[in-house]
């Protein structure tokens, strides 16, 4: 059964995170203290790679004793590698700075990406908009930590929409989190200082006209919202957080 030749085209790719300085150079291959070596499969080794413009293959045991090896450089963030030049366009699959420095452009990979993307600010802005004051109140104090009794309506809604559009993920897991409302209250109890912390924030206290006692002490390294959510949900905790709400 014959085999299908592998489809030959040209390549671009770019530099990651964004950048684009005028040129960047990748190293060829590596030197003799640290070989830039390859696992081949077919041979079970480790092999060394190295590209040079006058060689066909990347291996360095294939390769005669005249390489012509030159600085691989991308020009404003990008390098492109033509059908005609296969030698290449293997190295840098193999390259080990692959996915980490650079990596190949990829049209339709790149189109779904940005696709998920906006579907996650189109479905956030829809959500968003939908939001009852109560809710909209409670996703600006968990989320954003801001103190929406300083704001109009129109600001409040304004800012959130603005939130999620920047972050439309993390906006859309705060909304459908089923202990937002309660996340909200503690955020609540801290502001209007029904709640206060003492001892460098290691420890949460009542703070009411009825009641100034400890509450719980915050594990080291926890955050002090959720270990409170999570005395809330408790037996002892229920009481304690039905009496806090009627302040509110």
């Amino acid at each position: 059964m014959k085999k299908n030749k592998p489809v030959l085209t040209d390549r671009s790719y770019k530099l990651t995170n964004g950048s684009a300085p005028l040129s960047t150079y990748i190293s060829p291959g590596g030197n003799k203290r640290q070989p830039m070596l390859q696992f081949d499969e077919d041979k079970g080794e480790n092999r060394e790679i190295r590209y040079a413009a006058n060689q066909q293959s990347i291996y360095v045991d294939e390769q005669d004793g005249h390489v012509v090896v030159e600085p691989i450089v991308f020009i404003d963030g990008m390098l492109q590698v033509p059908k005609n030049n296969p030698a290449l366009q293997k190295f840098m699959h193999l390259h080990p700075l692959n996915g980490r420095r650079f990596e190949e452009i990829n049209l339709e990979r790149d189109a779904a990406e940005e696709m998920e993307t906006l579907n996650y600010e189109v479905d956030a802005l829809i959500e968003c908009r939908s939001l009852d004051i109560e809710q909209a109140e409670n996703v600006a104090r968990v989320m954003y930590g801001l103190n929406p009794t300083t704001l109009t309506t129109s600001e409040l809604r304004r800012d959130l929409l603005i939130k999620a559009r920047q972050d439309p993920q993390r906006f859309l897991e705060i909304v459908n989190d089923p202990h937002l409302k309660l996340q909200s209250n503690i955020q609540n109890f801290f502001s209007k200082s029904l709640l206060t912390y003492r001892r460098n924030k290691s420890e949460v206290w009542f703070n009411t006209d009825a009641n100034k006692k400890k509450m719980l002490t915050i594990p080291f390294g926890e955050d002090s919202i959720s270990t409170c959510e999570s005395y809330f949900i408790t037996d002892d905790g229920v009481e304690a957080l039905q009496l806090l709400e009627s302040y509110l």
